[in-house]
């Protein structure tokens, strides 16, 4: 598996992610959206972003663990974030994502939603090439 990931000279270089990523491999994996719930299902932290983000994150990478992805080969993820704040949410996603991902900058998309399931506040899901 081989991700190259550029960041255009005629584009601003990001923070906690890649412009675009190519990937190479033979085998990929889907991740379905990963939310902060216990193994029994339950929301935890219910109303804590950042707890809610490092449960999410850290469920992402158990799921990547179960195909035998490892977090250094995903190529890109999708942050759903119950009312979208920028200036609010990116310190937290940044240390989140760093807990999984280390240096490593999958491509990346945060969607600010209405609502979701009541009192969550985040789901990640991602895609990895291995």
């Amino acid at each position: 598996m081989s991700l190259e990931l550029i960041n255009p000279k005629d584009l601003p270089v990001p923070e906690m992610y890649t412009q675009v990523v190519v990937a190479t491999g033979s085998r990929m994996v889907f991740v379905s959206g990963q939310q902060p719930e216990d193994l029994d299902g339950k929301l935890v932290g219910h109303g804590d972003f950042a707890a809610q983000a490092r449960l999410a994150f850290g469920n992402l990478g158990r799921a990547l663990s179960a195909a035998g992805a490892r977090p250094e080969q995903v190529c890109k993820i999708t942050i759903y974030i119950v009312d979208y704040k920028r200036d609010d949410h990116l310190p937290i996603l940044e240390e989140a994502q760093i807990s999984l991902f280390g240096d490593h900058k999958p491509a990346n998309v945060i969607v600010g939603v209405a609502t979701m399931s009541p009192g969550y506040l985040i789901e990640v899901d991602a895609m990895a090439v291995i």
